[in-house]
């Protein structure tokens, strides 16, 4: 007779919690990255912990109208609107991406409510990058 799989933390035995709705955040990070075809808007706690998030994808934009500032506008729109509600008051912006949503997604985030401490550009900039590859012919 083959052996009954105990497993643990169940539904039967009431450990399930949805931890997201649980934790109370007064504090967090917003971060935006905005490349030319997509706008991803991630909201974080200090720790780093990621609580909400959304794209220009998942909010139903396809193809080339992905890289909007109205599509941009609409994701930050979205990941915000779940933090308000756990009690988010207070965020620091992170930007990154020289996409045309970067100043739509800001002015979505100032828009929400939320009080910005500070807003950063973090974008990648190469102090004269890699060395290049040897010409192929001289």
């Amino acid at each position: 007779m083959a052996k009954a799989i105990t497993r643990v933390g169940s539904r039967k035995n009431g450990c399930i919690s949805s931890r997201k709705s649980a934790r109370r955040i007064p504090k967090g990070v917003i971060h935006v990255q905005a490349s030319f075809h997509n706008t991803i808007v991630t909201v974080t706690d200090v720790r780093g912990r990621v609580v909400s998030w959304s794209s220009a994808g998942t909010c139903g934009f396809r193809g080339t109208r992905r890289g909007t500032p109205f599509a941009a506008q609409t994701a930050a729109a979205t990941a915000i609107r779940t933090v308000v509600d756990q009690g988010m008051q207070r965020a620091e912006v992170m930007i990154k991406g020289p996409g045309l949503g970067r100043d739509a997604a800001l002015r979505a985030i100032r828009r929400s409510g939320i009080v910005l401490t500070f807003v950063r550009d973090v974008t990648p900039m190469p102090h004269n990058g890699c060395r290049p590859p040897k010409k192929r012919r001289v």
